[in-house]
């Protein structure tokens, strides 16, 4: 399986100290888009990045079209073992930074936007938070690794809403089950990537890309998207599309005098 490939590609072995995968002094970066939150950036994260391009190009006909959430693309779910190698590294430098402790799950995966405008859901018209548990006392943290060179196709924005809590809510809950046209006509967001403000969210901030760039942020807390700007530049093809390895984390969230002052 994905496990074995992974282990003959070299990038997985039993002995964490073998195979050095992520830079062991990092320098993070911090960034306050929004009053209480935090981005995490770090530069030169990954110790080899080119291999995760050259593993993604191998195995290119086993990234998916994901129907159980909003992302606009194809991914490849990242064997257990590995995403376990991002998590110890998550947890050595940032996870107390996110006012978390354990990680209770976790998972990772490769992940290119690929769809063109016309072939967006109104779901994907918005910026989003990551609701993969409804527990207040957790944390759901997420991480993004850019993995092309071409900056043209986009960071990450983060986006603060404008409306009440409860209106947003209901436009959230719409952009699923309204067709694209009646979302349009009830909203009036058009079809395109949120990369704007709009009367409805505020773009807050951009984490720009850059070859090797690891982001980190509290991915259930921070609205967010992709910022794609050029979405004519996006291509299903990991040597020059827009290749991330995503990460999720469902922690458990600290307790006040726990947290990490930064």
């Amino acid at each position: 399986g994905a496990w074995q490939l992974l282990h003959q590609a070299g990038m997985l072995d039993r002995s964490a100290r073998a195979v050095a995968m992520f830079n062991p002094r990092p320098t993070i970066q911090s960034i306050a888009f929004t009053p209480g939150t935090r981005v995490f950036v770090i530069d030169d994260a990954l110790s080899d990045p080119e291999r995760w391009v050259a593993l993604a190009i191998e195995h290119r006909a086993a990234f998916e079209s994901a129907p159980f959430n909003a992302y606009p693309g194809l991914e490849l779910r990242m064997p257990d073992a590995l995403s376990a190698r991002l998590d110890a590294y998550f947890a050595e430098h940032i996870r107390n930074r996110l006012g978390a402790r354990r990680t209770v799950r976790m998972y990772s995966r490769l992940a290119m936007a690929t769809r063109a405008v016309d072939q967006l859901e109104p779901r994907q018209w918005i910026c989003h938070r990551d609701r993969l548990e409804v527990d207040p006392d957790r944390v759901i943290a997420a991480s993004v690794a850019y993995l092309f060179k071409d900056n043209a196709l986009g960071g990450t924005a983060f986006f603060a809403p404008r409306r009440g809590e409860k209106e947003t809510a209901v436009l959230i809950h719409e952009s699923g089950q309204l067709a694209p046209a009646d979302f349009t006509r009830k909203y009036g967001i058009a079809p395109a990537y949120p990369v704007t403000s709009n009367a409805w969210f505020e773009k807050v901030g951009v984490v720009e890309p850059k070859w090797n760039r690891l982001v980190f942020y509290d991915g259930g807390e921070l609205f967010h998207s992709s910022d794609i700007e050029a979405p004519e530049r996006l291509s299903a093809d990991p040597a020059s599309g827009r290749l991330t390895w995503n990460g999720f984390f469902i922690c458990r969230r600290a307790a006040a005098s726990e947290r990490a002052k930064d």
